[in-house]
């Protein structure tokens, strides 16, 4: 029973990062800016001229570091492995790419739209891998350790002023060192407001049907 719970686990959690990495696609398909989770190792990259897949693996990197110094003795060292699964999204997200291709939604209406199936997508993904309760992406895990140590403070909220706080940061760097603004616009700021918000909505939808598959949670 134990393999057969551990197996329906790493299932739901390759699922949820499958999800995300399409939610995040859609993002970079409306041309209305990267999601908060990526607009931040973007700018770097763009500052530093280095490949993005480095900056995100340094910027997540980051992530645990101060997870690290929130939590200290209450941070589990298997968390480590944050950085591993980083790279598994990291292998969806060029998967994600390549079956969207060149898909696009013609108009402004249109970009809104894929937007808006953007921040469905990424709040799905987020709230199913997390119902596998195994490792967390490093930005939800540095939500989590927040959240854990301003109780009074709910999660989705957590992630909310996160994320916020990622965009305004990229927009200053951008302003600084690029003089002007990239890959931040409009899509960035609806991402950053919404997502979280649709969390706790997602999360009652996704864990009766987890439940209903087998997954204890």
């Amino acid at each position: 029973m134990r393999n057969k719970q551990l197996i329906y686990r790493i299932l739901i959690y390759i699922l949820g990062l499958l999800i995300l990495a399409f939610g995040v696609t859609f993002s970079i398909r409306s041309d209305l800016g990267a999601s908060p989770v990526t607009a931040f190792p973007f700018i770097i990259s763009l500052i530093f001229g280095i490949d993005m897949g480095v900056c995100v693996t340094a910027v997540f990197s980051s992530y645990i570091l101060i997870q690290i110094i929130i939590l200290r003795k209450e941070f589990r060292w298997i968390d480590l492995s944050q950085i591993v699964f980083s790279s598994i999204f990291g292998y969806f997200v060029d998967f994600a790419e390549s079956v969207l291709g060149n898909f696009k939604i013609p108009g402004y209406v249109g970009q809104l739209c894929m937007i808006g199936i953007s921040v469905v997508l990424i709040a799905c993904g987020i709230a199913t891998y997390m119902e596998a309760k195994l490792v967390n992406m490093p930005a939800e895990g540095l939500v989590l350790a927040i959240a854990y140590k301003m109780p009074r403070i709910a999660f989705h909220n957590v992630k909310v002023a996160l994320d916020c706080a990622l965009v305004i940061l990229s927009i200053a760097l951008s302003f600084m060192f690029l003089d002007g603004l990239h890959g931040i616009r409009e899509g960035t700021i609806i991402c950053a407001v919404f997502i979280g918000k649709l969390l706790p909505v997602i999360k009652k939808i996704i864990t009766p049907v987890i439940c209903y598959i087998g997954l204890e949670v």
